[in-house]
């Protein structure tokens, strides 16, 4: 399980590396996506099932893809048809194709039962429900208005760049 821990952690700050040190926004937001899987999968291996699912769920997937959507929104024109055909050379997915391979065997390895994990206990609806609205309240609201700000900024931002053109 040590092992484990330590190849998504290497994973992590790779992606992380990955993220600061790309120009290109969107090889940006995929080492992001990859960096915030291994987090999940190392929250997976400390025995916290609930907080890898979440992760991978809520920021891996949803907070993700409107990242992609603002910047879909943002880069319009031709020149971003033109930057697409660029992004489209196997060159720059092979790093993070050969992260997001080591991930998929980390979840492989886990999911197969070997070193004799214990059970997951299943949580339901009510249980998150009551932890994320009775002690959690003030982080699920502070994210709540995070995200607000963001797709107010976002959208300020696509309005500015619009009207500027005309």
């Amino acid at each position: 399980m040590m092992l484990l821990f330590y190849l998504a952690a290497a994973v992590a700050v790779i992606a992380t590396i990955g993220v600061i040190v790309q120009s290109n926004i969107v090889h940006g937001l995929l080492y992001l996506i990859l960096s915030l899987l291994a987090v999940a999968v190392i929250f997976y291996v400390l025995g916290a099932p609930l907080a890898a699912m979440l992760e991978a769920i809520v920021y891996a997937g949803a907070i993700m893809v409107l990242f992609l959507f603002v910047i879909m929104m943002l880069n319009l024109g031709q020149n971003t048809r033109d930057q697409e055909r660029q992004w489209l050379r196997a060159g720059g997915w092979l790093l993070p194709a050969l992260l997001a391979a080591v991930l998929l065997g980390q979840l492989l390895y886990v999911m197969s039962g070997v070193e004799g994990l214990s059970a997951v206990e299943q949580v339901g609806v009510l249980a998150v429900g009551s932890r994320l609205f009775g002690p959690y309240v003030l982080a699920v609201e502070l994210a709540s208005i995070l995200l607000l700000a963001g797709l107010v900024s976002a959208y300020h931002l696509a309005r500015q760049i619009r009207s500027g053109d005309e």
